[in-house]
């Protein structure tokens, strides 16, 4: 149960990450700057989110 928790956590990140890209180059395109700042933001927190999740449940699924 507990590594279904890590997946949904990486596959929700992934998800937001995936919207966060698409509006970013559609505010590019439209001009709109400082929203581009701010998708970008939020698409590289959610990829290091995602990143440390991975660890996380590396270190449970393989224990040395």
């Amino acid at each position: 149960m507990v590594h279904k928790k890590y997946w949904i956590i990486i596959i929700i990140t992934l998800i937001v990450n995936v919207v966060m890209l698409q509006w970013t180059i559609e505010s590019f395109y439209g001009e709109k700057y400082d929203h581009v700042r701010l998708y970008t933001i939020i698409g590289v927190l959610s990829s290091i989110v995602c990143f440390f999740t991975y660890l996380k449940w590396r270190k449970k699924e393989y224990p040395k």
